[in-house]
């Protein structure tokens, strides 16, 4: 006999929603309720989806729609990272749960697969730390998306450097959210080969941002509610007071990843939002093993060989943080290692470590500063030291005098050019006479992206740039300019690495008679015996098609001096040839 069919005012709320929308038909529901009738415990939706009668997304559209909630299709939507994170897996799975987006009013949005389960509410609002807003999304688009959310590996042991009683950490165990998110962010930077990581409080959230190449961009934000606990995971990495807000602090952390090690140095500084925390990634990798493979174009690499062959005398290399003066120097080390030289070094940090060197880092806390620990080391008898920087006149003053006394010194100095850097020292109170006698060269150095191989394009020379760089008559004859365009493997920048650009001023008789003399005059007698500009060898370098000029521009500004021409082939401007050869030596 045919089963006896209810009225369809009586079907239940979800039967009847299924039948409206034909998701189900009267026959597969009356089937489904007498399951349910053998089994009270079980529901109606589950019965249904075991019996194949309908499709799990179908009963979420309605459960969506009887509880006045949206529904979402988690594959076709984009999912906010630094939300999802904020909520451990485990917990996303055990409430089949997962945040997808930050909202206007500071609450989070979560996807949720039962929203009739009415006691996880509080909950989530406890985990995730904030208030929460519920909407639907099918069980089996959730998992999938907590997998994938989840599925990037976290850095191994990330914290081996200050922090030394674990207790000290009990309150953020490595479950947490923020603990996850700061993993996940320093994941991302090292991912990205990003040099520095910012955390910077804004209103209403806390934004990551990290510089790749010179060029800082978005990584990625949390809401501002989890802020205070992200930077005190921070600080408690770098061995600082977390109790402290108002004061700036200076702390470092050792990072492994695998087989790479790296130092981060970390600071803090209170500002009008909050704190910000900015991470500096030292990477202790190897420094080239020779100048040559730096790139310089012959001239330039000849001068600089002439300068650190030199048994005495200084080599200063100048140029902003960041630039790659330490790994110049560190090269120019490499040449002068040797058996019979006793090398000794004074940084900070050490970023490379060497054989054959006698390494010291700097301790202020334990009263080791550039200045005594470079008297300490004069009384050590070194053929050759490395000076890290010259911060101050005590360290300049020390470091040239020992220069003129039958030491070879290498040293960084922040200064915008090789001839700027005179007046620099001059500041310091460094007699002209000592400068002109203890400074063998100075080298001019910025970095520059490098094209992406992959998207960039060939390209006719920029006349207007060229005008603004004062080099608009000045191109090697065989040139292969090309253009940035921007594709996935450069993250759509037009640019992946960097290469450097150098200028090197050697100290000539006719360059010591004008220490003192306004910085124009010096770099024009400079140029006029051959030296080649920051802005001239950019120019050699994106006529070989490895850099352009927009970039040039950017990292070694417009001209503002008559100081006259660089070195390379004066012809016309010419038209565009195939980047084939791209050896920057040419």
């Amino acid at each position: 006999m045919e089963a006896v069919r209810k009225p369809k005012n009586q079907w239940p709320a979800l039967g009847t929603l299924l039948l409206r929308d034909g998701a189900v038909t009267e026959l597969q529901l009356e089937r489904a309720l007498e399951l349910q009738r053998a089994h009270p415990a079980r529901r109606l939706g589950e019965i249904l989806i075991d019996q194949g009668f309908v499709e799990p997304v179908a009963i979420s559209r309605v459960l969506a729609e009887q509880h006045e909630l949206a529904f979402v299709e988690l594959d076709k939507r984009a999912i906010d990272l630094t939300a999802a994170l904020l909520l451990p897996e485990q917990l996303a799975r055990r409430y089949r749960a997962l945040p997808i987006e930050f909202l206007d009013d500071g609450s989070l949005l979560v996807a949720v697969a039962d929203p009739t389960n009415v006691m996880f509410s509080d909950e989530l609002r406890l985990a995730v730390g904030m208030p929460v807003r519920i909407c639907v999304a099918s069980p089996e688009e959730i998992e999938v998306a907590t997998t994938t959310v989840n599925d990037e590996p976290l850095i191994e042991e990330l914290v081996t450097g200050p922090i030394e009683d674990d207790a000290s950490i009990l309150d953020l165990n490595h479950e947490t959210p923020a603990v996850v998110f700061v993993n996940k962010a320093i994941a991302g930077a090292l991912d990205a080969q990003a040099s520095d990581i910012h955390f910077t409080a804004q209103p209403g959230q806390l934004l990551v941002r990290i510089r790749v190449d010179g060029v800082m961009r978005e990584l990625s934000r949390v809401s501002r509610v989890q802020a205070p606990a992200v930077v005190s995971r921070l600080k408690i990495m770098g061995g600082l007071d977390i109790a402290e807000r108002r004061a700036p602090q200076d702390g470092r952390v050792s990072v492994r990843r695998g087989d790479e090690s790296l130092d981060v140095r970390m600071a803090t500084l209170p500002t009008t939002f909050g704190e910000k925390v900015t991470l500096r990634i030292l990477s202790q990798g190897t420094a080239p093993d020779s100048l040559a493979s730096l790139g310089m174009s012959p001239r330039t690499l000849a001068a600089l060989e002439r300068a650190v062959s030199q048994p005495f005398g200084a080599v200063v290399v100048v140029g902003p943080t960041g630039s790659g003066k330490t790994t110049t120097l560190f090269t120019c080390l490499q040449l002068l290692n040797s058996p019979d030289r006793q090398i000794t070094t004074i940084e900070d940090p050490v970023e490379y470590r060497v054989e054959g060197l006698d390494q010291v880092e700097v301790n202020p806390r334990a009263g080791l500063t550039f200045a005594g620990g470079l008297r300490s080391i004069l009384r050590s008898d070194p053929d050759v030291l490395l000076v890290g920087e010259i911060r101050d006149e005590e360290t300049a003053q020390i470091a040239f005098r020992a220069a003129m006394t039958g030491h070879l010194i290498l040293t960084t100095l922040h200064a915008q050019t090789a001839a700027a850097s005179i007046q620099r020292l001059a500041d310091m109170n460094i007699e002209r006479s000592i400068l002109a006698t203890s400074i063998n060269c100075i080298v001019g150095q910025r970095l520059a992206r490098k094209v992406c191989e992959s998207c960039c394009v060939p390209s006719d020379p920029n006349g207007e740039l060229l005008v603004d760089l004062g080099l608009s008559d000045v191109v090697p004859e065989e040139a292969c300019f090309v253009r940035a365009i921007g594709c996935r493997e450069c993250g759509d920048t037009g640019y992946r690495g960097r290469t450097p650009l150098f200028e090197v001023m050697e100290m000539t008789d006719e360059i010591a008679e004008l220490v003192g003399a306004p910085t124009r005059e010096i770099e024009a007698m400079a140029v006029s015996q051959g030296m080649t500009t920051l802005r001239g060898d950019g120019v050699r370098l994106a006529a070989a098609g490895i850099t352009t000029l927009e970039e040039i521009r950017r990292v070694a500004g417009e001209t503002r001096t008559d100081a006259g021409q660089a070195d390379a082939p004066r012809s016309r401007v010419p038209s565009v040839r195939r980047a084939a050869n791209r050896d920057p030596q040419s």
